[in-house]
């Protein structure tokens, strides 16, 4: 057993195959009670020895792929687990955010295990912060973006505490995946994050975020459900556990509301960062500063998992694929290709290809560096180079958790591009060198993970030419609908 004195007080962690290892600390109090819907609060401090031996209970999640019975119950949801080799250091810090729409995601899952990153050098920081109605919902009386306040204190909490487990405050490397790219875009144009972190690596980066409006009008949809207003006085009254149900609810029949919710009911998304013109002044497009050096990227076959997940793999029709091409690629063309192919050209393009590489594009307009990847290594008999495939490789747990069910059985080849990318992830943090030169508008150069990996100009350069003059703007309320009522 080891033992820290941090924040609150004392923890008591153990050491785990070299690793000294430290959950379920609070970084902010439970956000229950007169806490609902508000801002995270400091944690309160307690007396004698904590145990930090399991994770905290992880917030209410949606029923996607079995997320709401997963993890111990509790009100604690704001929690902070770190590992790290060398307690006595002053090593550099990688703080993982993790995806899951902004409706799942807890860091208790086993492929967010840190020991092997940490062994690379670094002290490996995961947490939970608030999901759906919870956390992104747009509520009367409460702020906007209350997960990404989360992820701020978690940050605060690093910045203040880190040192005591071995880290450097002063190098700190924010990294997440899907909706935790996501927030990594988020909080490189939020004046609250400013100087809590020092790189960023945005992986799969989705280009959703949602006007105020059209928050405004899912959350009333949603508090319809339970005949109540999206009000801080009627939700706080709901059982926390009540009110994912209801987002899977109006999330079953979200096609419903097309004619008012637009993209975000065409891909299923009630939930996304506000634009508010506060905790997110403006899309992350807008507001990068080029302060923070970059490392983005995504896989080449991002929609084909979801494709399967909707069983429509192998069976997209032409007008399954023109309807796509319709909403989320107006006025633009794509070349002449099958259904299949289209359908998963424009998906991945609009949702995470397209947003990544436009981000590192502003990181260099800022005046800032950013260094571009593509995944194109595709597991035998599997969903190609899909999304997610790369989440279970950076932490090097090919074998764990419910990603590695995209990788198959783990072979030499799987082992290698997880080498790859751990080395990289923690080459950017240590040293700020990825291995691979910055991206820039003439060559575009790109690390391909692959084995054996390359370096080549940006590889999906008719996507690129198609949406260069897009602006991934907020998604908006369209209809006419009043956005509350």
């Amino acid at each position: 057993m080891v033992e820290v004195r941090a924040g609150g007080g004392t923890v008591r962690g153990a050491s785990e195959a070299g690793v000294s290892v430290f959950r379920g600390i609070p970084f902010a109090a439970p956000p229950v009670g007169a806490l609902r819907f508000a801002a995270p609060q400091p944690a309160p401090a307690w007396e004698g020895v904590r145990e930090a031996l399991t994770f905290g209970p992880p917030p209410p999640q949606a029923a996607v792929f079995g997320m709401d019975e997963l993890g111990e119950s509790g009100d604690e949801w704001l929690t902070v687990n770190v590992w790290s080799p060398d307690l006595a250091g002053d090593l550099p810090v990688m703080v993982w955010i993790q995806g899951g729409a902004y409706t799942i995601g807890m860091s208790g899952l086993p492929e967010y295990d840190g020991t092997r990153l940490a062994l690379d050098g670094t002290v490996v920081v995961t947490f939970n912060y608030r999901v759906g109605m919870e956390g992104f919902a747009a509520i009367e009386g409460a702020p906007a973006n209350r997960g990404l306040l989360d992820q701020v204190a978690a940050l605060e909490w690093v910045r203040d505490n880190i040192s005591a487990f071995g880290g450097d405050p002063g190098r700190v490397t924010i990294f997440g995946q899907s909706a935790g790219g996501g927030s990594v875009a988020a909080l490189l144009a939020m004046p609250l994050a400013a100087g809590l972190f020092h790189r960023a690596i945005a992986s799969s980066v989705p280009g959703v975020f949602f006007t105020p409006e059209l928050a405004a009008d899912i959350a009333l949809v949603c508090a319809a459900e339970l005949g109540l207003r999206p009000t801080v006085a009627d939700l706080s009254t709901v059982d926390p556990a009540m009110l994912p149900i209801v987002g899977d609810e109006v999330m079953a029949k979200i096609g419903q509301f097309a004619d008012r919710w637009g993209q975000a009911a065409h891909k299923v998304i009630p939930f996304a960062p506000v634009v508010d013109g506060d905790v997110l002044p403006v899309a992350p497009w807008e507001g990068l500063t080029g302060d923070v050096d970059l490392v983005v990227g995504h896989t080449r076959h991002e929609q084909r998992l979801l494709t399967a997940i909707e069983g429509m793999l192998g069976q997209v029709t032409r007008e399954q694929a023109a309807e796509a091409l319709r909403v989320l690629a107006p006025g633009l063309t794509y070349p002449e290709l099958g259904p299949d192919e289209l359908f998963e050209e424009v998906c991945s393009d609009w949702l995470f290809r397209m947003p990544s590489l436009h981000l590192a594009e502003a990181q260099i307009a800022a005046g800032g560096r950013a260094h571009v990847y593509e995944v194109t290594w595709e597991p035998p008999d599997r969903f190609g180079a899909c999304h997610g495939l790369d989440v279970p490789l950076v932490f090097g747990n090919p074998g764990r958790g419910q990603t590695a069910a995209v990788l198959g059985d783990i072979t030499p080849a799987t082992e290698e591009l997880s080498a790859q990318m751990r080395t990289a992830w923690s080459s950017f943090a240590i040293h700020g060198d990825p291995g691979w030169p910055a991206y820039d508008p003439a060559e575009r150069l790109t690390r391909i993970f692959d084995v054996p990996p390359a370096v080549t100009a940006y590889p999906e350069e008719v996507s690129r030419r198609i949406w260069a003059g897009h602006r991934f703007a907020p998604l908006q309320l369209i209809g006419g609908i009043p956005a509350a009522g």
